[in-house]
């Protein structure tokens, strides 16, 4: 028979994981507990786009055209891992152009129904619209192939990312030749997240980089190797590393945060969160101002993070208090959760434990409405 008194220092071993486990699972509840369960995602996947008052408001005026490019690549390389367009980089930057008067085109580089990359977690309200509005999904799905474009009839140009951007977009020729066209006239260029792969080894007459001294970001080597730990073996390269390659001035922003940079007529963003302020920022830039809209949870959260790691725990406390107390609006608390388990897994503990903290606080305040 075991007899622990025999082994001591086993009997304590024991006890201290025994202990770390009920402790670990107990937090596990806790923590889950402080995230109230989404919308009912059935009744929210048959938005239509008359049930947003932003969407129903929109400009009666005629400011031109703007072509959304997409990928048409389906996996991601020789791995096999499927791939397509991100929706939510579509549906939000669509919505804003022809919300302030634009008419949207969609283009791929094969043409016909581009493949799509739809994550629950991330759907919101436009996005469901966008799936549910017969106009967008004609255009989607029947996508023109790019060569086919003429590319005079609009006044700016949007590459919209997913991971398949990495693989069709960099060898377009025809991409190329709008890129070389645009830049020489002034045309205004924008690209979020996997979007700027358009931008990589475009050339002009005199042989120097598009990109040559351009301030520009995208989805970074970062934000990459935390969700793909072997992207470097997947990808034909890393996205940051190749814009730098091509002598653009990478600017860098807080991981899967808001972040858009404007050098000239080029405007890039850098993850899917920077779809919004993108989109709008284009509007700007084509010297029209973006009718008002009122901020999504996801928007104000991810503003609150931005706080955080700008000004520390008492400035994004502040700011949620303002948040709720006095603009009487909420936030996503997934979204904070799942920054402090960012944190967590990066071994940033003194983060985590503030998130938590920003977590619980935000808890208690919507709780108490």
């Amino acid at each position: 028979m075991f007899r622990f008194k025999k082994y001591p220092i086993l009997k304590w071993s024991l006890i201290v994981i025994s202990f770390f486990m009920i402790s670990l699972i107990a937090f596990g509840y806790w923590f889950i507990g402080m995230i109230p369960a989404g919308p009912d995602q059935e009744i929210l996947s048959r938005t239509q786009s008359k049930d947003i008052p932003y969407l129903a408001n929109k400009s009666q005026s005629k400011n031109g055209k703007i072509l959304v490019v997409v990928t048409s690549c389906n996996s991601m390389g020789k791995s096999g891992k499927e791939t397509g367009y991100e929706l939510t980089e579509v549906s939000r930057a669509y919505y804003v152009f022809e919300t302030n008067g634009f008419e949207v085109d969609i283009a791929s580089p094969k043409g016909g129904t581009p493949p799509i990359v739809i994550d629950e977690d991330d759907m919101g309200v436009y996005d469901y619209a966008f799936l549910n509005d017969q106009d967008a999904q004609k255009k989607v799905q029947h996508s023109t192939p790019i060569d086919d474009v003429n590319e005079d009839l609009y006044d700016a140009i949007y590459f919209a990312g997913g991971k398949g951007a990495m693989f069709d977009f960099p060898k377009n020729q025809k991409i190329k030749q709008i890129l070389r066209k645009y830049q020489e006239s002034n045309k205004l260029i924008g690209a979020v997240c996997h979007g700027p792969a358009a931008l990589i080894d475009v050339r002009m007459e005199d042989g120097s980089f598009l990109l040559d001294q351009k301030k520009v970001c995208s989805f970074t080597n970062e934000e990459e190797l935390f969700l793909i730990s072997d992207a470097k073996e997947i990808f034909p390269f890393l996205l940051q590393d190749k814009l730098s390659e091509n002598g653009a001035q990478f600017q860098k922003g807080y991981q899967y945060l808001d972040n858009v940079i404007e050098d000239g007529n080029i405007l890039t963003g850098q993850n899917p969160w920077s779809t919004w302020t993108l989109a709008e920022a284009m509007i700007r830039k084509l010297k029209h101002t973006p009718l008002k809209r009122e901020m999504t949870e996801e928007e104000i959260t991810i503003n609150v993070l931005a706080a955080y790691e700008q000004n520390g725990y008492k400035m994004a406390k502040e700011l949620v208090n303002t948040i709720v107390n006095e603009q009487n609006k909420s936030l996503s608390r997934n979204l904070i959760g799942i920054h402090s388990v960012i944190a967590a897994m990066k071994f940033e503990f003194g983060k985590c434990v503030d998130l938590i903290c920003l977590l619980k606080h935000t808890n208690k305040l919507l709780e108490s409405k």
